[in-house]
């Protein structure tokens, strides 16, 4: 880690160590390397840090709910370190996998140690992978969306990246959105109904832009077609490599993967709803249709992500200038806790429901 600091230093002569924070982000696929390698006790060491070592020091550590001026502001936009810190997760993503697999396949492991390694990657998938493309999949750059979407197909997710950009900035906070989860719906519900909507909902939106520029289903700008073909090859690629064993670690941590990826998802806009204007459209999105969270730690291993209202407001921005709004709604606990109590619906229920505006309840 000490080397990487070094490294990054010379490369790029950042002038503040804070700049560099947002390294505790590797410490996820750290951790996961450890699980891999050691097995035995270690084997679900990765769960238990992200969703209990992370929430227990989350209680601990202050709020940080101050925003960057504007000279501090126009350095973080342009300083270069922010993309590699990005960047750097496509060899961490992929080496974990492929280390993984070369492990499953080398020696022999218990149900549990199976069990483990999958967590692990799929822990890797969503925080590093789905979270870091979904970062990506925002640029105007192509070598960043290309990179973005990459980080989407080990977890069988690249459809996210038409239903997100196109679908979900324009219809969060509505009932048309699959992605925004109800007042009093389960997460376990949101699973189910916001995983096969997105998926068709990505499906109607390439449709549309097929016939907006005249393009066949068979066209190589039908993304949602070569997506399709893309996961394909990437599951038997593997099963010819790896074998079976191989095949299910890769298609188990996809699964723990996205469903990572839905359980933000049900978190970021719960209960949450726009109301309708006088011409029977949508208010356009404003703070108020995200829920915030500003504890340190989920703010840095997750790239900024739990500042979503502003996000959302201003969906170009980069992760590293994200600003708090007092009137974003915000949650008691950070992202990694969250997540936890999502699992446990009447816990959840009865520490959330409270929180949503009653003018939103109404509408839900």
């Amino acid at each position: 880690m000490m080397l990487i600091l070094q490294h990054l230093k010379r490369l790029t002569k950042i002038t503040s160590m804070k700049d560099l924070k947002y390294l505790m982000a590797y410490s996820i696929p750290i951790v996961a390397f450890l699980a891999i390698t050691f097995r035995g006790n270690l084997a679900f060491a990765t769960p238990i840090y992200a969703f209990v070592v992370l929430p227990i020091l989350e209680l601990i550590l202050p709020i940080d709910n101050e925003n960057l001026d504007d000279s501090e502001r126009e350095r973080k936009e342009a300083h270069p370190v922010f993309n590699w810190l990005l960047y750097l997760n496509l060899p961490l993503v992929y080496g974990l996998l492929i280390y993984a697999l070369i492990v499953i396949v080398n020696f022999p492991l218990s149900t549990l140690e199976f069990a483990g390694i999958v967590s692990a990657v799929g822990i890797v998938f969503g925080v590093n992978g789905i979270n870091v493309g979904h970062e990506l999949g925002h640029r105007q750059a192509s070598k960043e969306r290309f990179i973005g979407k990459a980080l989407l197909l080990p977890s069988m997710y690249m459809h996210f990246y038409i239903e997100h950009n196109f679908g979900h900035h324009l219809h969060a906070a509505t009932p048309e959105d699959p992605a925004t989860a109800r007042y009093n719906q389960s997460v376990y519900s949101f699973w189910f109904t916001s995983t096969i909507r997105q998926y068709f909902g990505a499906w109607k939106i390439q449709k549309r832009l097929n016939d907006n520029y005249n393009i066949s289903f068979f066209s190589l700008r039908n993304d949602m077609f070569w997506y399709l073909i893309i996961q394909t090859v990437y599951l038997l690629t593997i099963f010819l490599v790896f074998g079976l064993s191989g095949l299910v670690l890769a298609l188990s941590s996809a699964v723990v993967g996205f469903l990572l990826l839905e359980t933000v998802n049900y978190i970021e806009h719960y209960g949450l709803l726009r109301s309708k204007t006088k011409s029977g459209r949508y208010e356009r999105v404003k703070e108020m249709h995200s829920w915030n969270s500003n504890h340190v730690l989920g703010r840095i291993v997750l790239y900024e992500l739990t500042r979503h209202s502003d996000h959302h407001y201003k969906s170009a921005k980069k992760y590293q200038i994200l600003d708090c709004h007092d009137q974003s709604p915000q949650m008691p606990f950070g992202y990694p806790t969250s997540m936890v109590l999502s699992l446990l619906p009447p816990l959840w229920f009865y520490i959330m429901n409270k929180r949503v505006p009653q003018t939103m309840i109404a509408l839900n």
